[in-house]
């Protein structure tokens, strides 16, 4: 199963939704595949530097996909997550070029994997969310990019150049023309869509439903 993941390296209910499709996978006896596919929360946000958050910040984390202990996670990222918070966002634009890069057949060459994309989608999140880094700053993306597997040399040129620019701005636009207004968005198959930061349960219930697979005893119960 395919499944495109619409969100921001910046956006905390994309951190807990994708964890919470984790959760779900982990139970899932069928094989997923996953791609993130950029989506920019703030796109008035210009510049680097960190700063106060505009105003119409497009994150799905309504209450109703919010669990009773999704303030405890963010919290407990610790001082340097609540420092952000208060500081504002910062354009993710880069790091979703990044993420872009990752993704590209030609990044093998780099030391990409198929597990190289998700990887370091999960820690540019922690790096925002947990550790307070600026996922804007050319010298953070690289390093980050280095503990995931990838060489820092084409990654530090691709920073310090225009590539991949316009295909993630293209597919960014493609995200609108699909409808998508919110994220986390997780399109499953190309054929169904779902919208927030649901519990692993929903989204296992998706995952078994649209494998034609009948969910069994025992079978959301999470690891462990």
């Amino acid at each position: 199963m395919d499944i495109d993941i619409y969100s921001d390296v910046v956006c905390p209910w994309c951190y807990i939704g994708t964890a919470r499709l984790r959760a779900a996978l982990a139970t899932f006896p069928g094989e997923a595949i996953l791609r993130w596919r950029p989506f920019l929360v703030d796109p008035d946000r210009l510049g680097t530097d960190p700063g106060p958050a505009s105003p119409g910040l497009r994150s799905a984390g309504s209450e109703a996909t919010r669990g009773p202990r999704d303030g405890d996670a963010l919290s407990a990222q610790g001082p340097a997550r609540a420092e952000r918070a208060q500081r504002g966002t910062v354009n993710s634009f880069d790091a979703l070029r990044l993420l872009w890069f990752a993704d590209r057949p030609e990044a093998v060459a780099f030391g990409a994997t198929a597990d190289t994309q998700p990887e370091l989608a999960d820690r540019l999140h922690r790096a925002h969310f947990r550790d307070g880094l600026d996922v804007a700053a050319p010298d953070v993306l690289t390093a980050l990019a280095v503990e995931v597997g990838l060489d820092s040399a084409p990654v530090r040129r691709m920073l310090e150049s225009d590539e991949g620019t316009p295909e993630v701005r293209e597919e960014i636009e493609y995200a609108h023309s699909l409808g998508i207004t919110a994220v986390p968005t997780f399109v499953f198959d190309g054929r169904y869509a779902v919208v927030g930061a649901h519990d692993a349960d929903r989204l296992r219930a998706v995952l078994d439903d649209l494998s034609g697979r009948p969910a069994e005893p025992g079978d959301h119960d999470g690891p462990g």
